[in-house]
């Protein structure tokens, strides 16, 4: 691997974390790492697609990423009919910005084929339970990580949406999944209208681990960095403010909390139960 010639790495990784490491001038970098840790996820597109080659590029390169036991428990389905975008689209009706994005596909877990090989080589399908749906999660988050990445390197820009797991069934029944396939997130893919921002990350020292899982400064650390959101990238807009009131700290931890402070997504348990998949 040789130094990359976009951005420097450390001015992006110090961006990014208030303890990013020091690259030192041995240490071997890439272009593609540094697009890696430029990462911003993109919600305003130019009114421009993305040609088919290139999307059945990214896609191509997406699912060659790791999987789980060479299982291939994943699939991308692209929103090409204009009514079925649209259909999606209405069922994320939360997420407004989505009816912008110039293509959006949906990562499934699939754990139908599996099961599948089993009825054709008549081996009874001994792991029915729930590290069946587990590992076909994985896989499903593992190909979206990749694309993105693989975006991000040639200029697109992509935003998760986790949206589509709040009408699950909807979802299931408008492409067609048959039982156990489930979609896991869709992904808006296009051309950045502006540079998205990228949001800062709590401190390495709070994610990354020596040995054994450790929070001794948890508490700390998180006030520190909930301390320079605020000041650095503050939200707009408080969540719950109605049942919550208005917070004069308003920062970081108290926007997650806010987040899982209401009630989402009760029955995509039941859905999941309801595709074939046995959660003991």
């Amino acid at each position: 691997m040789t130094r990359g010639t976009g951005p420097d790495l450390q001015s992006l990784l110090n961006a990014r974390f208030g303890d990013a490491p020091r690259i030192a001038d041995e240490t071997p970098t890439s272009d593609l790492i540094c697009s890696m840790a430029a990462h911003a996820s993109c919600r305003k597109f130019l009114d421009k697609p993305v040609p088919q080659p290139v999307l059945e590029m990214l896609c191509a390169t997406a699912l060659a990423s790791p999987t789980k036991s060479d299982l291939q428990q994943r699939d991308i389905i692209a929103l090409q009919a204009p009514d079925v975008k649209q259909r999606l689209v209405d069922l994320v009706a939360g997420q407004a910005w989505v009816a912008g994005a110039p293509t959006i596909l949906v990562f499934c877990g699939n754990n139908r084929r599996q099961r599948l090989l089993h009825d054709w080589k008549e081996i009874p399908f001994a792991n029915d339970h729930l590290d069946a749906f587990f590992n076909a999660v994985g896989d499903a988050a593992i190909a979206l990580g990749a694309f993105v990445t693989a975006a991000d390197s040639i200029g697109l820009r992509c935003c998760p949406i986790s949206a589509v797991r709040n009408e699950a069934d909807a979802v299931s029944k408008l492409l067609g999944l048959p039982n156990y396939v489930f979609p896991f997130a869709g992904l808006a893919v296009g051309y950045p209208a502006q540079a998205p921002e990228v949001s800062k990350r709590l401190p390495l020292k709070v994610t990354c681990h020596v040995d054994r899982y450790n929070e001794a400064s948890l508490l700390d650390e998180v006030a520190d960095y909930d301390a320079d959101r605020a000041l650095t990238q503050p939200y707009e807009k408080q969540r719950l403010t109605d049942s919550l009131g208005h917070s004069d700290t308003y920062s970081w931890s108290e926007d997650k909390a806010r987040q899982y402070g209401e009630p989402e997504r009760n029955d995509f348990g039941r859905f999941v139960r309801a595709q074939g998949f046995k959660l003991d």
